[in-house]
């Protein structure tokens, strides 16, 4: 029975990682001018940025395409929202 009661804390402790979603307002997010919504970044501060550009189609994205949101390589154990934006952005 100890299996058992590991393998559900194992698994809880997962789907309690995955559930920690990237603030707007932490400092690694404002560094980076990240957005859960790609279409609220700010044209004028990121000129670079383009409509198209969402988390779900950049190389750092961690998270599958039809996902909610996933991990990112840059915000450590935190999910970002698929449909948000950060400056680092690269083509996937």
């Amino acid at each position: 029975m100890t299996t058992g009661v590991l393998s559900t804390a194992v698994l809880c402790g997962r789907q309690a990682l995955a559930a920690t979603v990237l603030d707007e307002q932490e400092p690694q997010a404002l560094k980076l001018g990240y957005k859960a919504d790609s279409s609220r970044v700010d044209q004028q501060k990121y000129p670079n940025h383009k409509p198209s550009q969402t988390c779900a189609n950049c190389q750092l994205y961690q998270g599958d395409a039809a996902s909610a949101a996933g991990g990112c390589v840059l915000f450590g154990d935190k999910s970002v929202a698929a449909k948000g934006w950060c400056s680092a952005w690269e083509q996937g």
